[in-house]
């Protein structure tokens, strides 16, 4: 399809095209940082380093005002349902695949709503907006966003409620984009391109057209940002795995999965009351065996545990205690 092309009705902006391509190449940036610290190859956290977070968090920004403009242009005189759909199979089987992935990859960590995930569900909602005034479909907008700041409580900090929000710590995922705050980008983006539609504006975009190599590469990509998303990380992985078989990381030691993290704290803990390093073993395999068979893991991450979550953590410290009993 050519940037010129009719989409339901509209024509395709060429810059719209070239900001979703900027965006994706941004994110295929932030996810080569991310997977050289976790290999093990930069020392750099990026999922709490300031700069590198504002990176992601405008990154992501831009992605859904993209979507949100983008329904109104193929939707807004009409949802186009045999499209819709088709687009939306594809996006939920991407999302699908990523969390499949993940999870073979890093269980500790799968993406169980990322971004795909909130693509697909922020368009099928996107559908009821797409008719309201703009000036309406931009408050409810920013009550979303807005809620989530007012508004948290540590049950949503679990995988069963985390794609909601509301929540104060993220749940254990690599990537979570939940309703609120997100779906209110989406809107602020609907009615953000039904404003300019609406306006002489709309004719000025059309005009903004270029052949340069640069423009005309950062449309393309931007057209084919859902199967350059789906495969970029899946290569880069593949890439730096291959590449630690010839020169192993020395920066740093790959990030620890919840589960070794569980067993340095508490063997760390268990050292500091005087118990020697077999015992200690002992005593935090068989924590992590009773952690993991009753699904504890949100107990053991919370930071304000609940009295029923201490209530279990202290019977497993009991449980463990004596059955490893007073083995040296």
């Amino acid at each position: 399809m050519s940037s010129t092309e009719a989409v339901g009705g509209s024509p395709r902006y060429q810059l719209l095209d070239i900001l979703r391509g900027v965006a994706i190449l941004a994110m295929i940036v932030f996810h080569v940082a991310w997977d050289l610290y976790y290999f093990g190859y930069s020392p750099v956290d990026v999922t709490t380093e300031i700069g590198w977070v504002v990176f992601q968090k405008s990154i992501l920004t831009s992605f859904l005002l993209l979507v949100g403009a983008g329904l109104v242009l193929a939707h807004g005189r009409g949802i186009r349902w045999q499209k819709f759909w088709r687009r939306f199979a594809l996006i939920v089987a991407a999302a699908l695949a990523t969390t499949a992935g993940t999870y073979w990859m890093f269980p500790d960590y799968f993406v169980f709503f990322g971004v795909l995930h909130a693509i697909a569900l922020f368009s099928l909602i996107g559908l009821a907006f797409l008719r309201l005034p703009p000036w309406l479909t931009a408050t409810i907008g920013i009550v979303v966003i807005g809620a989530n700041f007012a508004y948290n409580n540590t049950i949503f900090s679990s995988r069963e409620l985390g794609w909601i929000g509301f929540w104060p710590t993220s749940p254990p995922t690599s990537d979570v984009v939940p309703i609120f705050p997100w779906l209110g980008t989406v809107l602020l983006g609907i009615a953000g391109m039904r404003l300019i539609l609406a306006s002489p504006l709309t004719d000025k975009l059309a005009t903004i057209r270029s052949n340069e190599p640069v423009a005309r590469g950062l449309a393309f990509i931007g057209r084919w940002s859902l199967p350059i998303y789906v495969l970029h990380q899946p290569l880069i992985i593949a890439l730096l795995w291959g590449f630690s078989l010839i020169q192993p990381a020395t920066l740093t030691p790959p990030v620890q999965s919840v589960s070794q993290g569980f067993v340095t704290s508490c063997q760390q803990s268990c050292l500091g009351t005087g118990s020697t390093a077999a015992r200690c073993e002992r005593y935090c395999g068989c924590a992590l065996e009773q952690v993991d068979t009753s699904n504890m893991w949100d107990a053991v991450s919370a930071t304000d545990p609940t009295a029923e979550q201490l209530a279990s953590l202290n019977s497993v410290a009991k449980l463990c205690t004596a059955m490893v009993g007073t083995v040296p």
